[in-house]
Formats: C-alpha cells, sequence, structure tokens
C-alpha cells in the first residue's frame, strides 16, 4: 500500500447527463463522445501516477468498464452535494491509513501525470496543495490530515469556491498550482486542437 490516495470524482457517463452546458452547443452525444475521451484521458494519466487510485461514482458502481478494479478501489460517493461526497471520500482516505490524499476531477484535458506527482511532493512542506481552475475553482485538492471546514459553507459550481476554501485555509500553509481549465462549455474546447478535429470536425 502506498502513503498516497489519489481520488477520481466521475460522473457516469450517460446520454444527456454528461456535460450538458456543453452539450447546448454541441448537442448530447457530441457532449457525452467528449466527456468519455476525457475519463480515458484521466485515466491514463492517474496510471502513471505514483499512488494508490480510487474511483468514485456520481451513481453506482460499474464493475466491467475503463476503470481496472484491479488497479482502483471503487466507490460511490454520497452526501447531499459535492462538499460532503468529497469529505466523505477524504475521510475514508485518511480513515485507511494513507497519509496524503488529494482529488481531481475527470474532465481536464491538460492536466499530467507529473503535475499529479509533483502536488504529492508539495504536500511534504505544505498542509494543503491546490490546483486553481481558471473559472474560480479548483481541479485538485490534496492535504496531508483532513481540513473539513473546506468542504462545508461553499456555493459549489459558482466562481466564489477556491476564495472562500483559501479564507477556511488562512492558518494553514497551501501551495497554489498553475491555473489549468475545466471543460464545461464549448468556449473551453476552441483552442485544443485535438478535441476539435475529433469531435466537431474542425480541422
Amino acid at each position: 500500500m502506498s502513503k498516497n490516495l489519489l481520488l477520481i470524482f466521475t460522473r457516469n457517463p450517460e446520454l444527456g447527463k454528461a456535460k450538458t452546458r456543453l452539450a447546448k452547443t454541441v448537442g448530447d452525444e457530441t457532449a457525452l463522445e467528449i466527456y468519455k475521451f476525457l475519463l480515458q484521458k484521466t485515466r491514463d494519466v492517474s496510471l502513471q501516477v505514483n499512488a494508490d487510485k480510487a474511483v468514485y461514482y456520481s451513481v453506482k458502481v460499474r464493475e466491467n468498464d475503463i476503470w481496472d478494479a484491479k488497479i482502483y478501489q471503487k466507490h460511490q460517493q454520497f452526501g447531499e452535494n459535492l462538499g460532503i461526497r468529497m469529505l466523505n471520500a477524504f475521510k475514508n482516505g485518511f480513515d485507511l491509513g494513507y497519509e496524503k490524499v488529494m482529488i481531481i476531477g475527470s474532465d481536464l484535458y491538460n492536466l499530467s501525470s507529473e503535475n499529479i506527482d509533483n502536488a504529492f511532493l508539495q504536500l511534504d512542506n505544505n498542509d494543503v496543495v491546490i490546483g486553481p481552475a481558471e473559472d474560480g475553482g479548483y481541479y485538485l485538492l490534496g492535504m496531508n490530515a483532513l481540513q473539513e471546514k473546506v468542504f462545508k459553507n461553499k456555493s459549489w459550481g459558482t466562481e466564489t469556491v477556491r476564495k472562500d476554501t483559501l479564507l477556511d485555509l488562512k492558518n494553514k500553509k497551501v501551495k497554489l498550482l498553475a491555473f489549468k481549465n475545466d471543460i464545461d462549455v464549448y468556449e473551453d474546447i476552441i483552442d485544443i486542437p485535438e478535441i476539435m478535429s475529433k469531435f466537431i470536425n474542425v480541422k
């Protein structure tokens, strides 16, 4: 068992439920295909990370999917909002004896395994590490002890999440990583040639 645990939160890829804001521009089917592509990219990146790994499903645990059960612990998210679901996942990780627990989403195009390994290293000298997303949230959150406060009293999905999180951590040592962009709307993909050529047929 590694001392590090990487949590990956995913939505079950279902038509009409994946990337709904992106779907308003590209349609449900294309949005679903883009999300499946991002899921596979997240899996490929996470496989290279030097940590144990756990996938947390939004709806129900899938047995035969892209996440190999021999590599990924599989759980269902539970809790009344995103914060509580993340809190429960972090708490589970620390209760199992992990010393550093980190979460990433599954909708980033430009997150690398080196980024994640570096974030784990930063926890040697910091209490918390945050990967700031350009929309005001974060794409990565890691800690070496449970900081319950950061998961509570937030307006999840809004531009105030990171600011409010940093206020909760003002007495802690926090390392901010480079800004990256989640893929939520059409504007988030237009500068990514691979996605545009593969799914939107724009060369």
